[in-house]
Formats: C-alpha cells, structure tokens, sequence
C-alpha cells in the first residue's frame, strides 16, 4: 500500500493511551482499515484489546503484551516482541518478524500467531485454541497445560515441551530437549498433516512439507488422579 493509505501514528510526538484510544474507537465496519506506528521504541501494551478488521504494523520493536486480547485485528511487529505477545488473543493474525519473549500466545483462545525467529520459554503456555507458528526454535516449558490449538516449531524444542499438556497438538521439525509430564510422541496421521499444511500455507511456508515434522500431545494418564502417578503431579 502506499503511505498515504495509511493512518500514520509517531509515538515520537503521541502517546501510546492516545494510540490505543484511537484503535479502540474504530467500528466493525470502519473505513480506516491501515495503520501503521511509528517509533515504537519498545514500549509495552501496543494495540492491546482491537475489535474490529484493521491491519496494524509496528515499525520496530515492541515491549510487553503487544496486541494482547486481539479480536479480528491484523498486526504486524516489524522487530521483536517483549513478554505475553499475542497473550489471550481471540481471533485474527499477529506476525512477529523477529523474535518473541516468554509466554507468547499464552492463554490464547483463537487466531494465528506467527513469529518468524525464535521464542523464548513457556511459548503456548495455556493454549485455549490458538495456532502457533514458530520459524525458529522455542525455549523450555512451552505448550505448559495446554488445552487446545495447534504449536508449529520448525526449529527446536527445549526442555519439558507439553508437560501437563491437555488436547493442544505440538508439531515440530527439529530435536526436542525432553518431554514433560503426560506429554508423548504421537502418530501424525493424515488428518495432522492437512492441518500442518493449512498452518503452514498460512504462515508463508508452501515449500514446507508436514512430513517433515514429529506429533506431541497428551498421554492421558495425570487426567485423573490415580495414586500411581502422584510424582507427577
């Protein structure tokens, strides 16, 4: 697009309580569809809470809970994203271009999260829903307790992937540290591989074949508590 079709936001000379009152403000059938923020300088809770079908790119780096609670909301970190990117999004995109903090995608309950470097741990912690698509490699903890959506990894896992995991499906290329609690290797059968192909088309990743990738999820056994299984808790 060019730039005269966007809303041009500096947080050189605006507030981020100014920027956010903006997005907020817009209806569902608004016409300002572009925006784009200048200087973000990593400050924390940008296009946090949207409501409504708008793109948004961030050009730079962004601090804590960038386009946390997303609804229906295309945003675009053109750096890396702090803590909590993504955290309790309901629906729409958010596209990190860089790396990604802890916690990413946590609590999340529906929408595409995309980071094209690496995140760091608990990524996916508590996942509600969510698809996931990490580039690169993810630190340890990540998928901890989670209950649905999918984790694509094309890089590596660290320690304790999925542990106490519920119903997420975990996906990833490259080597896993260690599994958590409850959490096994799965068979990827075709079903699996239609909704990596869809996540991966979805990411920009055509030439990404799901066969290339190993299936995580949940051994069942901590579902119930059975005296058997009592260190695992």
């Amino acid at each position: 697009m060019a730039p005269s079709d966007y809303n041009v936001v500096d947080l050189a000379t605006s507030t981020k309580r100014e920027l956010n009152q903006q997005l907020h403000a817009l209806a569902a059938n608004t016409n300002e569809t572009l925006w784009r923020v200048e200087n973000p300088q990593g400050q924390h809770a940008l296009a946090v809470g949207l409501d409504s079908p708008v793109t948004v790119e961030i050009a730079g780096h962004a601090g804590y809970y960038c386009a946390g609670m997303n609804k229906q909301a295309t945003i675009v970190v053109e750096g890396n994203a702090g803590v909590g990117v993504a955290e309790n999004m309901m629906s729409g995109k958010v596209h990190v271009k860089g790396d990604a903090s802890q916690s990413a995608g946590a609590t999340a309950h529906g929408g595409l999260l995309v980071i094209d470097g690496d995140a760091s741990a608990r990524c996916g912690i508590s996942m509600k829903g969510i698809d996931i698509v990490v580039k690169g490699s993810i630190g340890p903890m990540s998928a901890f307790m989670g209950q649905s959506g999918n984790l694509v990894v094309l890089g590596d896992a660290g320690d304790a992937l999925g542990d106490s995991i519920y119903e997420a499906k975990l996906f990833v290329r490259g080597k896993v540290k260690s599994l958590g609690a409850d959490c096994i290797e799965k068979d990827l059968r075709d079903e699996h591989k239609a909704d990596l192909r869809r996540l991966l088309d979805e990411a920009g990743l055509p030439d990404v074949q799901p066969d290339e990738f190993k299936r995580y999820g949940s051994a069942r056994t901590l579902y119930n508590f059975h005296v058997d299984n009592a260190a695992a808790y």
